[in-house]
């Protein structure tokens, strides 16, 4: 369970988040909005990838501003949108990272969790080549992989759909929507693909400008009058086999 208060975070004079409250509970929850609504910056203040200028973020009830970084990690596992290691190591190496808050990948269930993550994510092939040798999309799922092997029940993922091509974004898309059923996880993805969002997710959070413009289920915010005032242009939404379909311009 995610819960915020009041969240602000300033980048200079650009006020970025702006008093958000939110509670977010086990599923999948995509945050949408256009560019510059703050969204990537409210997932960072969850995970505590930045510093809060105001309000509060609780995580299973612990406040992340005042909880151990050993602690934390062992609660929330979060993939940014850019992501770089600066020595060379191999997929299942990379995907290893992701245990060190539990104490590293030293026993046989350690090891397992690797293995697991690994298949998940379709990369058995090429477990053992370099994280430099491979495509963007496979460096994206092994980094998606190594956060899964963090084995935590809070999962923050920033547009981690970037360089996957169809079948494995929806693939991806199928294993978060199964993991959050599955095991009550909590999984929160920043998504510009509102066909995605519609599709995948269980509520969805809309933000403009640093703040909450709407939250609900997706029949409640994947609406042609919201999504034509939240992204300021011409949109129609259809439903096809009980889904809903947007359709720009």
């Amino acid at each position: 369970m995610i819960t915020t208060d009041g969240v602000t975070k300033r980048h200079g004079r650009t006020l970025a988040v702006d008093g958000v409250s939110v509670d977010i509970g086990p599923g999948l929850t995509a945050i949408i909005g256009p560019n510059g609504a703050g969204k990537s910056t409210l997932l960072a203040c969850i995970g505590r990838l930045v510093r809060l200028d105001g309000g509060t973020v609780l995580v299973d009830g612990l406040d992340v501003t005042a909880t151990s970084t050993r602690v934390l990690a062992t609660r929330l596992a979060v993939l940014r949108q850019e992501n770089h290691v600066p020595i060379r190591l191999s997929v299942a190496d990379l995907v290893a990272f992701g245990r060190f808050p539990h104490g590293g990948a030293r026993t046989a269930d350690d090891r397992a969790i690797v293995d697991d993550a690994v298949a998940m994510l379709g990369l058995d092939s090429v477990r053992d080549r370099f994280i430099d040798e491979l495509s963007g999309g496979q460096r994206q799922r092994a980094f998606v992989a190594m956060a899964l092997a963090q084995s935590t029940d809070v999962l923050l993922l920033d547009e981690p759909l970037n360089n996957l091509d169809p079948r494995y974004a929806v693939d991806l898309m199928r294993l978060l929507g199964g993991l959050a059923a599955e095991r009550g996880m909590t999984i929160v993805i920043v998504l510009h693909d509102i066909a995605v969002a519609a599709r995948h997710a269980d509520r969805i959070v809309a933000m403009k400008d640093g703040r909450v413009a709407r939250e609900g289920s997706v029949d409640e915010v994947i609406t042609a009058e919201f999504l034509g005032a939240l992204y300021e242009t011409q949109v129609a939404v259809e439903v096809l086999g009980g889904r809903r379909v947007v359709l720009w311009g």
